[in-house]
């Protein structure tokens, strides 16, 4: 049943939807012996309804740059099930966003978002925008442009979307101002708001608390070891492996690593997480080569003396890794 399904989406979905058809053999074939137990599955097509999005949005976003030229960029929002309640799932403004990443983010939501125990759907959407190098007011043009487009398709009991890379409270906010501005209402339609306008407490820490949570509890059951002591490494710079890096030092490991999209640092006397928050916090993207400039003692390796299939943080020997950046970053050669 599974292979069968899986057949038929490789002939419906396109050949660049790899990392979508990935996700769901991944899934599936994990539940394959639960499937068997119940002929409800293949009777009633659940799995064909699961691995099939509601609706995929797509459009055109227009938004001038601080020498007032116009830019294209693609806008999509991936709502892919809402049979347990409104679709939710994050924007990710990146260039690698596409149709096959953002479908395979929001299947996974689906999961994510069941698991709590709430009563919320999943779904994903974003840009192939690129944050970096830009300043607060093309960041503020381009969010706007943005919601203009996506507003009709989102609302409390509708979509209630979310950040992700290249979407933190600043852009949450430049979002929630415009769908203000457009509908005339106040609503919990965006999470992730700062503070001041209704974000909730802890927030922004939730994601990189609860991946190392899910680890120390692990390691408790399994092998009964703690994480104080260990060293640790950490991928990405941004909000999850910010607050990953924060919650494993708290605990009493060592964390030596951490990455950005231009290269990684090792630091084997444990990464001075201030200055990884001055580098990286606040809307700026300062390339942590700077770090590096910074830190006597520390290596910083660019992306390029690696091959495309492997990563520098990895390289590094440690009790326990924390992938904090993107999909797919641990790779069989990592491995």
């Amino acid at each position: 049943m599974v292979e069968k399904i899986l057949a038929n989406l490789e002939k419906s979905n396109c050949a660049t939807d790899n990392t979508f058809l990935q996700a769901v053999s991944e899934v599936l074939t994990s539940l394959e012996p639960i499937i068997k137990t119940d002929a409800r599955y293949e009777q009633f097509a659940i799995l064909e309804r699961l691995v099939t999005p509601d609706r995929i949005i797509q459009f055109k976003v227009q938004w001038l740059d601080d020498n007032n030229q116009v830019n294209i960029n693609n806008g999509y929002r991936i709502q892919f099930n809402n049979s347990l309640g409104p679709y939710k799932g994050g924007l990710r403004f990146h260039p690698s966003v596409t149709t096959s990443v953002l479908k395979f983010l929001a299947f996974e939501q689906i999961f994510k978002n069941s698991l709590t125990g709430l009563p919320i759907g999943g779904a994903k959407g974003g840009s192939d925008f690129d944050p970096k190098g830009k300043s607060d007011f093309e960041i503020m043009r381009f969010c706007r442009a943005f919601m203009r487009e996506l507003y009709p398709y989102i609302g409390a009991r509708v979509d209630v979307p979310a950040g992700d890379i290249g979407v933190g409270a600043r852009e949450i906010g430049y979002l929630f101002g415009e769908y203000k501005r457009i509908t005339h209402n106040y609503d919990g339609v965006l999470s992730g708001k700062p503070y001041t306008f209704g974000g909730s407490l802890m927030r922004p820490q939730a994601t990189g608390y609860g991946a190392v949570y899910f680890a120390r509890e692990m390691l408790k059951e399994e092998l009964q070891e703690t994480l104080e002591g260990k060293v640790c490494s950490v991928s990405g710079a941004g909000n999850v492996a910010i607050h990953t890096i924060e919650k494993l030092q708290q605990l009493g490991a060592l964390v030596v690593t951490c990455s950005d999209s231009d290269g990684a640092i090792y630091d084997p006397r444990g990464i001075d997480l201030l200055l990884v928050r001055e580098l990286k916090e606040d809307g700026k993207r300062i390339s942590l080569a700077e770090y590096a400039r910074r830190t006597p003692g520390s290596v910083y390796t660019p992306k390029s003396e690696y091959p495309k299939d492997e990563h520098a943080v990895w390289q590094i020997s440690c009790f326990a890794a924390f992938p904090c950046a993107t999909q797919n970053e641990l790779t069989v050669s990592d491995a």
